[in-house]
């Protein structure tokens, strides 16, 4: 499971609305097709997915073009939908997964459907270093370090592939959530850590990876998030 889940998704959309009353979930629908991709952005902070569905629960999402018998059964649901798109997403600024990643199971035959998420956007930071290089969290004066959580490993094959072969980087479901950057750096004004092995677990030997970070700068003296911060999980 990665950085930034809450014990349950509701319990982070009625903390996370209680802090940030003017702000509501972002809605994103993708038609299922091979080359459709769903894509989730924010524009500042990090995204942190509140629910989301693979299949079909009412007659008009996605209904152009189809028969009305591949529309009729709404109560169409891929069980684990919200937990392949947490671990793919959450704690990036713009996550863009294929259909196929979710289509998992068929959990209505002869159905056409969809995939719609809800999530928010977290304020953080987020950061990337390359496995063997150096990560940095600063704050400016006055301000220290919070995580919100951190992981070690590959969840794209894009991010840090510079000259790398497929071979180190086509294993997306690489993934160690740590708590030794909060343990480090929490409290802090400035603090770095190494994205090595030797520091965190290797969650997979053959695979290329990087160190992920998203984290906030409180005020010393008002460090209103402090609680909302300590329920996520990676």
């Amino acid at each position: 499971m990665l950085l930034f889940r809450l014990t349950t998704a509701l319990s982070l959309a009625a903390a996370c609305l209680a802090l940030y009353p003017g702000d509501f979930p972002e809605r994103v629908i993708t038609c299922d097709d091979l080359h459709n991709i769903h894509r989730l952005k924010c524009d500042s902070g990090v995204i942190s997915v509140i629910s989301a569905l693979y299949g079909r629960v009412d007659r008009e999402t996605c209904s152009e073009d189809w028969a009305a018998q591949r529309l009729t059964n709404t109560h169409c649901s891929q069980a684990g939908t919200v937990d392949v798109i947490k671990n793919r997403c959450n704690g990036k600024q713009v996550c863009e997964i294929n259909t196929n990643v979710v289509r998992t199971s068929e959990p209505c035959s002869g159905v056409y459907k969809y995939i719609e998420t809800k999530y928010i956007c977290l304020p953080a930071t987020h950061l990337i270093v390359c496995q063997k290089s150096l990560a940095w969290l600063t704050c400016g004066k006055g301000q220290i370090i919070s995580v919100y959580g951190a992981n070690y490993g590959r969840r794209d094959q894009t991010t840090c592939s510079y000259q790398k072969p497929s071979s180190e980087t086509m294993n997306v479901n690489c993934s160690n959530p740590t708590k030794a950057v909060a343990a480090r750096c929490n409290g802090k004004q400035d603090c770095k850590i190494p994205a090595t092995n030797s520091v965190f677990k290797d969650p997979c030997s053959d695979t290329y990876k990087y160190l992920e970070v998203a984290y906030t700068c409180e005020s010393i003296s008002h460090n209103s998030y402090h609680g909302l911060l300590s329920k996520f999980h990676w």
